[in-house]
């Protein structure tokens, strides 16, 4: 059944219907951490150079401090994170981190312990769409551990992978 597409409500449920994974993008600004949960995370925009990509609101009270970073830690959010990535996208910042294990490197990146990616970027390019902005990320340096699965969101809802290649 089709729906018009000026139905908010439908859009948001049509779009839910896509899984994606998880990601933090960190970082200490003026000596304070800092973090965004993104599920609009995409790899694999270029290879040459390395970029990949996200979308933010226009109305992120999180983003206009992050983006003043140096550099960004990109951690995609694992098994191991699943208790914690409602908590790490709330409103009250000060909760954020509580339980969540971080390290941070010199240039400011910020990364959550156990995170089956990380990757250190800095921003390349914005462009507006929308009521968001796609972000475009350089990536500088990548880690991964291939012991741990990914989360996903998919219908509004953080799920584990469940078996292995169809």
């Amino acid at each position: 059944m089709s729906v018009p597409t000026d139905d908010p409500r439908s859009i948001r449920d049509t779009f839910a219907r896509y899984p994606s994974g998880i990601a933090a993008l960190a970082a200490v600004v003026d000596g304070a951490p800092t973090v965004l949960v993104a599920s609009s995370f995409t790899v694999g925009v270029s290879e040459d150079p390395p970029l990949v990509l996200f979308a933010v609101q226009r109305s992120s009270t999180t983003w206009p401090t992050l983006a003043t970073a140096p550099s960004i830690g990109v951690s995609v959010l694992g098994e191991r994170h699943a208790a914690v990535v409602r908590r790490l996208a709330c409103r009250d910042r000060a909760r954020r981190f509580e339980g969540v294990g971080t390290r941070v490197l010199p240039s400011g990146a910020l990364f959550l312990d156990g995170a089956p990616v990380a990757l250190e970027c800095t921003t390349e390019d914005v462009y507006p769409a929308g009521d968001h902005d796609i972000v475009v990320l350089r990536v500088g340096s990548v880690e991964s551990d291939a012991g741990q699965d990914p989360l996903l969101w998919y219908r509004s809802r953080v799920m584990t992978l469940a078996g292995g290649a169809a």
